[in-house]
């Protein structure tokens, strides 16, 4: 059985490795945006424009679901205490 201490922590490193996910991916795009949408037309046969419109859902999506799993609860149980 994992104790509530066991979660913040654990809830605590998955958001830290969520966010970090989430600046690299976002730094990739930006900084290597004309391979990787090269690599994603040929995979996929999207234009840049529909890529780029992806790019962003995905990556608002990523970070609406880390904020809301991971660091609300673990904010949560911090103000609790643990």
């Amino acid at each position: 059985m994992i104790t509530i201490t066991q979660l913040t922590a654990l809830l605590g490193w998955a958001s830290v490795i969520n966010i970090a996910y989430l600046f690299i991916a976002t730094l990739m795009l930006i900084t290597m945006r004309g391979p990787i949408i090269s690599i994603h037309q040929k995979m996929m046969g999207l234009d840049e424009k529909e890529l780029a419109v992806s790019y962003f859902k995905f990556l608002s999506g990523y970070k609406i679901v880390t904020l809301v799993f991971m660091v609300a609860p673990y904010i949560a149980l911090k103000i609790m205490g643990y």
